[in-house]
């Protein structure tokens, strides 16, 4: 399996509450109702914690300023992920997917990457 993942920043303009509401309640489950249409196995949300071990953590490794949070999609293979979003409904939804992007997610300050797991 291969995943999508994207590291994102909130708009500065939106709370960080705002943020999880908008992403969890609107976002997510807009995304899961349309994710067999990309082929999408599995979407987890991974908000941030608002704690100091983050700061000191940041710091001691001289790192940027945190993500407001990681989303992970998994795909069956590089295929699977090309396929879903090639085909008519899959541009379809990951142009609408990116058009609900734009209420909470600052994209010049975020990343987006596909990666492989390698386990230990």
């Amino acid at each position: 399996m291969i995943k999508f993942v994207m590291c994102i920043t909130r708009h500065p303009e939106m709370t960080r509450e705002a943020f999880r509401d908008y992403w969890m309640n609107q976002h997510g489950p807009f995304f899961m109702k349309n994710a067999d249409a990309m082929g999408a196995k599995r979407y987890v949300q991974s908000h941030l914690l608002e704690t100091p071990l983050n700061e000191m953590l940041r710091d001691s490794r001289g790192m940027r300023p945190e993500y407001d949070g990681v989303a992970e999609v998994w795909f069956e293979s590089i295929d699977a992920l090309m396929a879903g979003m090639s085909s008519p409904e899959g541009q379809k939804l990951s142009a609408a997917l990116l058009e609900d992007e734009k209420n909470f997610i600052d994209h010049d300050k975020s990343s987006a990457f596909i990666v492989e797991e390698h386990k230990f």
